[in-house]
């Protein structure tokens, strides 16, 4: 079995780690930066050269990409795809759930439950985005933020007010969102693999910071799931349609509500607070829904000379 991680970094964790169970299971797996690959299109014709090498075709790949080079990384998968490879997470996939109002979009059709959620350009008055939204306190979010950062509480009308005026300002695009206070600033971070949930951590926010986000000093500890926690989960992953995600919920007083589906989810947090070898299951998954091209070309080339004996 050929598999590719994509990821700029062969020193993070995750990546460490989805390495080691590959090599682990005796598969030809390996570190490649996405950033650092060339692709070639002519007629008839899909390749993509790495580092002066033409890659070979893998059987799958292991997409790890950065937010903020959504654009080039999707282009890479695409490739790959095009070429008949597996993704655990495809290109179009990615792309949704790196463009938070587009996710909340597709969630919403799908029935999934979520926070109130106001979009609304810069050019709208920041009165009736207050209102629409149910009224301070207040979540703002800038939409190209990642794990925390551009996210603001603001606890009355006046104060939403000004921080709005301001971002606009910026011309920046801004989700605002009711603020759930009962969660406490805690939410649940849930691994979906293929369709199951794999695994599930409660991430507590450091005191006095209402995100309960690792990078920003949270901490997190292994947690059971309710079935509509369960459930909630599964509906979110399968509308979003990746094969493994992070789906990130918070607990309120109607339930379960998605905030987001992370398409590149990390594997430290979770595997050390659950003790669940989130990696391996990954390799299982890509284990259940690929038959290696070298397994498909011995069979082409018995079928051949079976026929030419006949």
């Amino acid at each position: 079995m050929r598999v590719y991680i994509l990821s700029r970094n062969s020193r993070l964790y995750s990546t460490k780690r989805l390495l080691e169970a590959g090599i682990q299971r005796g598969w030809d797996i390996r570190v490649i930066d996405y950033l650092e690959c060339s692709i070639e299109i002519m007629k008839d014709h899909l390749q993509i050269v790495y580092h002066g090498e033409i890659l070979p075709v893998p059987d799958a790949i292991i997409p790890r990409i950065g937010a903020s080079r959504t654009f080039y990384g999707t282009a890479m998968v695409r490739h790959f795809e095009m070429m008949e490879t597996f993704s655990v997470a495809g290109n179009l996939a990615i792309a949704r759930s790196r463009d938070k109002l587009r996710s909340l979009q597709i969630l919403s059709k799908n029935g999934v439950d979520m926070p109130k959620t106001v979009f609304a350009s810069n050019k709208s008055n920041a009165k009736d985005v207050i209102e629409l939204s149910g009224g301070a306190p207040l979540v703002l979010k800038i939409l190209e933020g990642t794990q925390g950062v551009g996210v603001v509480l603001v606890d009355s009308e006046k104060a939403a007010k000004s921080v709005l005026d301001a971002f606009y300002g910026m011309d920046v695009n801004l989700l605002v969102q009711e603020y759930i206070e009962e969660a406490g600033g805690a939410d649940i971070r849930v691994l979906v693999v293929g369709g199951e949930v794999v695994g599930a951590m409660k991430r507590q926010g450091a005191e006095g910071d209402f995100r309960s986000n690792l990078h920003q000093g949270g901490s997190a500890a292994k947690h059971i799931l309710t079935r509509k926690e369960k459930s909630t989960a599964l509906a979110a992953a399968k509308a979003m349609g990746l094969g493994v995600c992070g789906v990130d919920m918070i607990p309120s007083a109607r339930g379960p509500l998605v905030m987001e589906v992370n398409s590149s989810p990390g594997l430290e947090g979770i595997e050390k607070s659950t003790n669940i070898d989130i990696a391996g299951k990954i390799m299982d998954y890509i284990q259940r829904n690929v038959t290696p091209k070298s397994a498909v070309s011995s069979t082409k080339r018995k079928i051949k000379k079976d026929s030419i004996g006949a």
